[in-house]
């Protein structure tokens, strides 16, 4: 089933799942031990990564097709243009649909592995917009776009990354899913600016609970995502115990979940690093609390503006 059709059933905030392809039998044991942990909270969907310059490209679809088929729970296929010409990407579009793949999140994807830049492709596509554009003008998939509440690091500034946003909403993405953040005042003001220049698709935040302080950091250092500095030291504080760690990860993650959800979010998109604790955790809350059900529905304005929690 297509993810904006999922939206637009008026059934309450859906809740979604990230895995990327592992590069061992064990570790693909684990995903799928993961994948079952959290079926029985009845996800909206999965999404796969596509893996750098599309080096899993067989592996994504074989584990969205497998999510599908085997666990019966609808599934995305990221897809990216590095490294790839436009015939290539006709020729994985064409092999998404056969084994009868709905769902897209089409992305520019990032530099290879030793390289800064991104560098076009002879013959291919530069940009996260174009791979919509290709995508939704030749074939029948929801086309789901990545957003940056905090600006994508090659951005020269908030309004040109915003234009990006748009122009992927223009070439045809009817969903977009956020980078991560630890600040929700980051996607509140980033709803309002895309709403104001005229993006009226569902905005669903990205979270990645934090279970690793040095992972965690890693991270935002490379995606640019703020680390609040509270958040920080209370972490530091933890390091040397990983439970305690995991522990405010969890609940720091709830809390922001529970506040986005009341201030209207149209759902949530965990990041989950293969791993299901944490976001079994998060999301069994969230379901016995119901946030969204004391959103005031007379305003698109959120209710909670502090930082993060």
């Amino acid at each position: 089933m297509r993810i904006d059709e999922i939206l637009a059933s008026g059934q309450g905030p859906i809740f979604s799942f990230e895995f990327f392809p592992p590069k061992t039998p064990e570790g693909e044991a684990n995903l799928y031990d993961a994948l079952d942990a959290l079926r029985s909270l009845e996800p909206a969907f999965v999404s796969v990564t596509w893996g750098a310059g599309g080096s899993t490209r067989e592996k994504t679809i074989e584990i969205v097709t497998k999510i599908r088929h085997t666990h019966g729970l609808e599934a995305m296929a990221h897809f990216t243009c590095v490294g790839a010409t436009v015939d290539d990407l006709h020729d994985a579009l064409r092999q998404m649909r056969a084994a009868g793949i709905d769902n897209v999140l089409a992305l520019r994807g990032d530099p290879p592995a030793g390289e800064d830049t991104f560098v076009r492709t002879e013959g291919g596509l530069g940009y996260g917009g174009e791979l919509a554009r290709l995508v939704a003008e030749n074939y029948e998939f929801c086309v789901v776009g990545a957003c940056y509440p905090e600006v994508h690091q090659e951005a020269a500034s908030r309004e040109e990354d915003l234009a990006h946003a748009k122009e992927k909403v223009d070439a045809g993405a009817c969903v977009l899913i956020t980078q991560l953040f630890y600040d929700n005042r980051a996607y509140y003001r980033f709803v309002a600016d895309a709403r104001a220049a005229g993006i009226e698709v569902p905005i669903v935040p990205g979270i990645m609970p934090v279970t690793n302080v040095d992972q965690i950091k890693r991270i935002t250092a490379m995606c640019g995502a703020y680390f609040p500095p509270d958040f920080v030291a209370a972490l530091e504080d933890r390091r040397d115990s990983p439970e305690a760690v995991v522990e405010l990860g969890v609940s720091y993650a709830t809390l922001q979940c529970a506040e986005l959800l009341a201030s209207g979010a149209p759902g949530i998109h965990f990041y989950t690093l293969n791993r299901s604790p944490a976001t079994r955790a998060i999301l069994s809350a969230l379901k016995l609390q119901r946030p969204w059900e004391r959103r005031d529905p007379g305003t698109d304005v959120p209710l909670a503006t502090s930082a993060g929690v």
